[in-house]
Order: structure tokens, then C-alpha cells, then sequence
């Protein structure tokens, strides 16, 4: 056990700037320590983390404050037992199989081709303002069935809602805005949720009206609070994946081509992208009881930070974790967008990301897409990508340019 002064503080600029050298030295010489100002237990390594993710003596009644008040009620994550699975099984067929396959993967294909015909004639791109920071806000409002117009809105929406979840120095501005958005989204949503029961049609959010599993139907409430969460989740771990893949192919150029030559190797590079620099970099979790990890004791009543990317990058469990390679042989593709995953991007156990295979689908589908449209693509010379980000991190700005014709 150690305090935060042993290494740089996770509120710190020293940490934005490079966190992977605070997971080095926190492997290193502190798996645990106490972090005084925001009272809680930080932990980093990959056996402590991912026991923190599948344990149910750790449980999500952090969400009840990290979350639920910018959703405006509660949401799938802080629940736990039969609500979460009934919850689950509700939403959950909406994200895989056949409504994945027919009705979703044509919108992402679409979506993805609008955005990069914008720039595909030019020669030049930057990715992130470009693609990865528009493309799952406009695809989740296709899949909704929400009217394309209010975009701009949503993209305000799913900004304050990602704020308000990694607002770890409780900025008083943060959460006003956080509350608000959750009234503003509220005042929109429920009104079409009501019409939607009235006129359902072939999208998302009439198959959510709709579901049902063992007598339970959602209510307007919990299907509004699940869009805003889909929106806010779905939204930033999209956006900082498909950023942090291209970030990270373009910085090994030999990768980018052999990934450009094979494409059976895109999930490789996603995969590796997922434990390398994932868009999650922490969870919260509180323990129901006193807990004995492999780093010391975390007391009962404790509100822990998982740092999920440390994890990644753990020495005990992964090969030379500080390097890129999707040619590793220490992290199967195979369940990578499974509960039994080995990075842990996506959390793991009963709350694995619900959304994974509609990530999977889109950071697939723009990736091949982008592979082909731009020929010989490489970073604008003399400029050095940079990541910023606490809670969820991912590259500010990627400039391109590419061969055309």
C-alpha cells in the first residue's frame, strides 16, 4: 500500500501527458495506492483488475453518482443480479445477429462511405474531425430511427455526457452541464419514445419498445436512459478506437502495410489497438466487502479506480507491453469481443460491454474502408500525434495525406 505522492498524481498534467509511464512505475513499485484527494483506491495490476471487473463482491453502486444523474435515471451498468440480466437480455439481442448483420451493419457501411467521400478526392483527411469523432453519433441516430437533423445536438449530448463520467476532480461546471444535458435529453427523447409505441417501425428504438423478456417490458424511462448511455458510451469508445487504430498504424508503417496488403489482419490491429491504447483508460468499482487482491486489502464500502490500460500493459501478463504488435501471440482475436476477452477494453464479465459487436462491426467496416481510400497514406511531415484524456483517451488530431487516383 503506498499514497498517490509515490508516483504522479492520475489529477495531474504529468499524468495526461504520458500515463503509460505512471502504469510503468505504478507495476513497478505501487499496484495500489490510496489517492487522497478523491478518497479512493487506484489499482493496475491485470490479475487485480480483471477480478475487479468479473468479482460481484465488487459491485457498480458507484454508478448511481458517476452516471446515472447526467442519464437521468438508472442505467444498465449500476445494476446488478436479476435486474441487470433481465435488463440485459432486453437490449442485448439488438446488438448482435441478425438485426447486427441486416439492418445495422448497411448503415454503417453508408455512414462511413458519406464521411470518407467528403475527402476521398483530395489527397489529404484529418481523421479524427473528420471521420472517428462523427461517425458512431451519426450512426447510432440512423439506427435509432432519430430524425438527422438534430445531429449536432447529439454530438452536444454525448460530449457532456462523456464529460460528466470522467469528471474525477468534480468540477462543479462539469456536472452543471451534465445535469443539464440530462433534462435537455429527457425533454426530447420521451415524447418520441411515446410516439414510437404509437408507430413503430424497423429500427432500434421500435425494438426496444417492443422487447420483452419474462413479462418485462422497458419503460419509457429506462429506454430513454439507455439511448442517452448509448450515446455517451457507444459514442467515445468508438470515436477513440478507430482514432487510436490509425494513430497507432500510422506510427508502424510496416504494420499499416502488411494490415493494407491482408485485411483478415484489421482485427489483429484492433485487437492490439484495444490493449495497447484502449478508449477507456478506468473504471469504478465499490467493494461490498473487505476484498484481499493480489496488492493488498481494499476495505469494504471502498470505491476503487480499475485502470483498465494499465492492465493492458501489465509485464506479468503480456509480452514487451509497451510496444505495438499485431503480430503478438498473447492475445487471441478469437474472444476478443467476448465477455472471456483478454484485454480488458470492454470491462469483462456480466457487465462486458453490451455494444462490442456493433463497435467491432463499425471500427471494421470504417477501417477497411479508410485502408482503400487512401493509397499510401501517412501523417502530415513534421506532425507528431497527440493523445489527451484521463477517463477515456484518444488522439486529438490525425492530418493525412494520401495518393488519389
Amino acid at each position: 500500500m503506498s499514497v498517490a505522492a509515490d508516483v504522479p498524481d492520475i489529477l495531474s498534467p504529468e499524468f495526461e501527458e504520458n500515463p503509460y509511464a505512471t502504469y510503468r512505475a505504478m507495476h513497478e513499485r505501487v499496484p495500489m495506492l490510496w489517492h487522497e484527494r478523491m478518497e479512493k483506491f487506484v489499482i493496475s495490476r491485470y490479475e487485480d483488475v480483471a477480478r475487479a471487473c468479473k468479482d460481484p463482491a465488487f459491485t457498480t453502486d458507484n454508478y448511481a453518482w458517476q452516471l446515472a444523474p447526467a442519464h437521468g435515471g438508472r442505467i444498465l451498468p449500476q445494476m446488478n443480479g436479476r435486474e441487470h440480466s433481465i435488463r440485459r437480455a432486453l437490449v442485448a439481442p439488438a446488438f448482435r445477429g441478425n438485426d447486427l448483420k441486416h439492418k445495422f451493419l448497411p448503415v454503417i457501411e453508408r455512414t462511413s462511405r458519406n464521411l470518407i467521400d467528403a475527402f476521398r478526392h483530395t489527397g489529404r483527411a484529418e481523421l479524427v474531425g473528420d471521420v472517428t469523432h462523427q461517425l458512431p453519433i451519426k450512426i447510432i441516430v440512423d439506427i435509432l430511427g432519430l430524425d438527422p437533423s438534430n445531429y449536432q445536438r447529439f454530438q452536444r449530448w454525448y460530449l457532456s455526457l462523456t464529460d460528466f463520467l470522467g469528471n474525477l476532480s468534480q468540477d462543479p461546471a462539469v456536472t452543471a452541464q451534465g445535469l443539464a444535458t440530462a433534462e435537455e435529453f429527457a425533454a426530447y427523447m420521451i415524447p418520441v419514445v411515446r410516439e414510437r409505441r404509437e408507430n413503430p417501425g424497423d429500427d432500434l428504438l421500435s425494438t426496444l419498445c417492443a422487447a420483452e423478456v419474462e413479462g418485462t417490458q422497458m419503460s419509457d424511462q429506462d429506454i430513454k436512459s439507455f439511448v442517452s448511455l448509448l450515446l455517451g458510451a457507444g459514442g467515445e469508445t468508438t470515436d477513440k478506437a478507430l482514432a487510436g487504430l490509425f494513430k497507432n498504424l500510422l506510427e508502424h508503417p510496416d504494420q499499416l502495410e502488411a494490415v493494407r496488403a491482408d485485411r483478415t489482419l484489421v482485427e489483429k490491429a484492433l485487437v492490439e489497438t484495444l490493449r495497447y491504447s484502449p478508449p477507456v483508460h478506468m473504471l469504478m468499482r465499490v467493494a461490498a466487502e473487505d476484498i484481499e487482491l493480489s496488492a493488498g486489502v481494499v476495505p469494504a464500502g471502498s470505491t476503487v479506480i480499475l485502470l483498465l490500460a494499465a492492465a493492458n500493459r501489465d509485464p506479468a501478463r503480456f509480452a514487451d507491453p509497451d510496444r505495438f504488435d499485431i503480430f503478438r501471440d498473447d492475445l487471441p482475436t478469437e474472444t476478443a469481443f467476448s465477455a472471456a476477452a483478454q484485454h480488458l477494453a470492454f470491462s469483462l464479465g456480466r457487465h462486458f460491454c453490451v455494444g462490442a459487436m456493433l463497435a467491432k462491426a463499425e471500427l471494421e467496416t470504417a477501417a477497411n474502408q479508410l485502408l482503400d481510400a487512401m493509397p499510401g497514406v501517412h501523417l502530415e511531415p513534421g506532425f507528431t500525434p497527440v493523445e489527451k484524456g484521463v477517463f477515456t483517451r484518444g488522439p486529438v488530431a490525425l492530418p493525412v495525406r494520401f495518393q488519389v487516383g
